[in-house]
């Protein structure tokens, strides 16, 4: 068939590789100049950031696009598991280093926190039951075909689906799991990891702690953008067609069929087209989706504010992921979903890619991805709520960091 993709994210890549290695010819349609969605990169005077995505889990998921492809996994996709998957900073002065090593981890949260090592070890195991409960359902198959619902593996979930915990929030499921107010709080963070509220969102999305804790967190050896880049040249040794700079205005509709895709007053046509544009988006510029008015009222997730710090200084004691955890988590949420606004103690997240590629920044500096949680974009006013929330993210760095690591 002659398949359209719209978008050359992570997701649009992947699919155009696996359609393409069935023989389909596939086009990809991009808005921007180059593939990676979400994930790209800037080059500014000597450092380099990546954007977007910064933690890299189940690579070997990149590595089948590669074997269902029938091409060897180049020597240029090379990755290392991390020994330390992120630090902590709490408001309180304590911090936390979070090891890959589950015992050396366990080990840190007794000895800093008082907590009782039973409970981190059930808790990574009820996270690795809900992985293996939830996987077969909504990742690996496709739920819209009976044909899938009746696997066994499937069938056996949902024989289990009351032990995901759907009932509770992450926030009361995590308090009932430790007794340190800080170990709760770090994992309540996961909840940010999709945009969600923990004091919302189902204790279901615990499973993610499975996936740093459990199965590893890694780090591609040329940084994230790496991993776009080698899709993309699997894309086209596929033979896969990229149209850079090429929005599209509508995804054409014939008897309740995709038939091919406008870019502008240009029409092309297919036999199919996917998408993996945001949603909202695909409702309500592209076609009349007969959902429409069911997407519309889902609450929309949470969003970020990013900076790109160029640092004229290295920090020894900071790592390649930092988390300065705010003082009021619950009132941060409530700004962020209530609101509509950005708390001003905000958790602020730190990527310094260049602890792990030394060529992302000049000598004795530092490239700082700087990230808190911003609200959905709903009209807010932005150059007023960048202004605030960058000179509360450089106070609460200069301060919690000269409490902690005595350096500035």
């Amino acid at each position: 068939m002659k398949i359209a993709v719209i978008g050359s994210g992570i997701g649009g890549l992947a699919t155009a590789c696996r359609l393409a290695s069935k023989g389909h010819e596939v086009t990809v349609f991009e808005k921007n100049d180059s593939p990676g969605g979400k994930i790209s990169e800037i080059n500014m005077e000597g450092y380099r950031f990546d954007t977007g995505p910064s933690l890299f889990t189940l690579p070997e998921l990149v590595e089948e696009l590669y074997s269902a492809a029938g091409v060897t996994v180049p020597a240029t996709f090379a990755y290392k598991k991390l020994d330390v998957l992120c630090k902590y900073f709490f408001k309180s002065g304590e911090n936390l280093i979070a090891w890959s090593d589950q015992q050396k981890f366990t080990d840190e949260c007794v000895e800093k926190l008082g907590e009782d090592p039973s409970n981190i070890t059930r808790y990574f195991k009820s996270a690795s039951l809900i992985y293996k409960i939830t996987a077969d359902i909504f990742l690996f198959n496709s739920l819209h075909k009976i044909k899938n619902l009746l696997k066994f593996s499937v069938l056996k979930s949902l024989l289990q689906v009351h032990k995901i915990r759907f009932y509770k929030t992450m926030h009361e499921d995590n308090k009932s799991s430790f007794k340190s107010p800080l170990l709760i709080q770090l994992f309540d963070r996961y909840a940010t990891y999709n945009g969600s509220n923990p004091y919302k969102a189902p204790a279901t999305l615990n499973v993610i702690a499975h996936l740093e804790n459990n199965l590893g967190a890694y780090f591609p050896e040329q940084g994230m953008y790496s991993i776009v880049k080698s899709i993309y040249d699997l894309a086209l040794k596929k033979g896969v067609c990229f149209k850079f700079n090429s929005l599209v205005t509508s995804i054409d509709i014939k008897n309740n069929k995709a038939v091919g895709v406008s870019v502008g007053d240009e029409k092309f046509a297919f036999d199919s087209v996917v998408s993996d544009s945001d949603i909202n988006y695909v409702v309500n510029n592209l076609m009349d989706h007969p959902q429409k008015k069911q997407i519309e009222r889902l609450e929309p997730s949470s969003s970020a504010l990013v900076f790109y710090w160029g640092v004229n200084k290295e920090f020894p004691e900071l790592d390649l992921h930092n988390i300065l955890f705010s003082g009021d988590y619950k009132e941060e949420f409530t700004n962020l979903f209530q609101e509509k606004t950005i708390h001003n103690d905000p958790t602020v997240y730190i990527f310094v890619s260049s602890k792990m590629v030394k060529s992302d920044a000049p000598k004795n500096c530092e490239n700082w991805f700087v990230m808190v949680n911003a609200p959905s974009n709903s009209k807010e006013n932005w150059d007023e709520l960048i202004r605030v929330t960058k000179q509360n993210i450089i106070n609460k760095s200069i301060n919690l960091l000269k409490q902690i690591l005595k350096t500035i």
